[in-house]
């Protein structure tokens, strides 16, 4: 009985010091396949909730099929509405889901490549239970950041400001929408995606199908 008590506490007390022993929490990344290529996404651990909804969705096949059914160059790309794997040409799409939201979890900004979830418009916030974007965005000048960090009420950090900058993104959705993610490869697919002849409501006239997958 000692000897049961004594290990138990041995586990606990390393389950405290690994934080401080520098053990990084597991990242999950994910494969988005399309005619174009593979864009590959790192899932935030800091949004567990989205985090873990989009592997259970990924896992059992939910967006295999499924369109970007949504381009604006230099803004984004929208999928994951489930209406949209036998949808005929030029229909509407962009009200579909898996019949639930998520609770919001915003803090990361939009930079370039983040990935984040799309909603209805809602006082808390809520996320869609499965349509997501993938920012393009615009290079922003400081004028541009600073007039949002008033406007919001928030502060990007030197890192922040340098990506939007340099590199670009869209932050006037910043504390609006919940990014929960991020491209690490495969931004010139997004690029090109998002860049498709489209119709009067931002679909593409070519169906872009996806399929996504758990790498690890």
């Amino acid at each position: 009985m000692k000897r049961g008590i004594h290990s138990l506490f041995i586990l606990i007390l390393l389950g405290l010091m690994l934080p401080f022993l520098g053990c990084k929490e597991k990242e999950h990344h994910a494969l988005i396949s399309t005619e174009y290529g593979d864009i590959t996404i790192v899932l935030y651990n800091s949004t567990p909730k989205h985090r873990d909804n989009f592997i259970k969705l990924a896992k059992s096949g939910f967006y295999d099929s499924l369109l970007f059914h949504r381009v604006i160059n230099n803004f984004m790309i929208q999928g994951g509405d489930p209406t949209s794997k036998k949808a005929p040409d030029g229909e509407l799409l962009g009200s579909g889901g898996p019949g639930y939201e998520i609770p919001a979890e915003i803090g990361a900004p939009h930079l370039r490549g983040a990935l984040a979830a799309a909603r209805l418009p809602s006082n808390d916030k809520r996320s869609s239970g499965s349509q997501f974007y993938i920012v393009t965005g615009a290079k922003q000048n400081e004028t541009e950041l600073k007039y949002y960090q008033d406007q919001k009420k928030i502060t990007y950090n030197q890192a922040q400001l340098n990506a939007y900058m340099n590199l670009g993104g869209y932050p006037s959705l910043d504390m609006e929408y919940t990014v929960f993610g991020e491209v690490v490869s495969g931004m010139e697919i997004v690029d090109k995606i998002s860049q498709e002849p489209k119709d009067a409501h931002d679909r593409p006239l070519k169906n872009i199908r996806m399929t996504i997958k758990m790498i690890d």
